[in-house]
């Protein structure tokens, strides 16, 4: 079975990837209109600045859309099955790709409560992947 495929890192999204390793999820917010951003750019995509900044985010948002993968061919993601693939909207607004871990694929759902969790893969990749919210945990997204 072939290894898992590795994110490329582009020079202008190294910041994520950093804020990765260290265990933060941070985003790019725009300088001139104040508008979150995601994925990493190197213009704003609502007012075309090029004064990104790069800010933490919360790590907390809520399910935007996810589906349920039960059966994969022939792929370095065989052993993953059942696994959930989702659209996290975090509560600065922007909407990230990602799986949904630590819990029954089956439980999850549309605006369940979750949190940032990483997965390191090697030394230079971490992703970030997101779980249900801890108990008491809150979110406004």
């Amino acid at each position: 079975m072939p290894d898992k495929p590795i994110p490329p890192v582009d020079p202008w999204a190294e910041p994520f990837w950093a804020g990765a390793r260290e265990g933060r999820l941070v985003i790019q917010k725009c300088a001139d209109c104040k508008k979150h951003v995601f994925y990493p750019r190197i213009s704003c995509p609502f007012c075309f600045s090029e004064r990104l900044e790069w800010v933490e985010a919360s790590g907390r948002g809520k399910v935007y859309s996810h589906t349920l993968v039960q059966n994969n061919a022939p792929s370095a993601f065989m052993e993953d099955v059942p696994f959930t693939i989702a659209i996290v909207e975090l509560e600065e607004g922007v909407r990230m790709m990602t799986n949904i871990v630590e819990c029954d694929p089956e439980a999850v759902h549309c605006d369940m409560p979750v949190e940032v969790t990483f997965e390191r893969l090697t030394d230079e990749i971490t992703l970030p992947k997101f779980r249900p919210l801890a108990k008491g945990g809150k979110t406004d997204a």
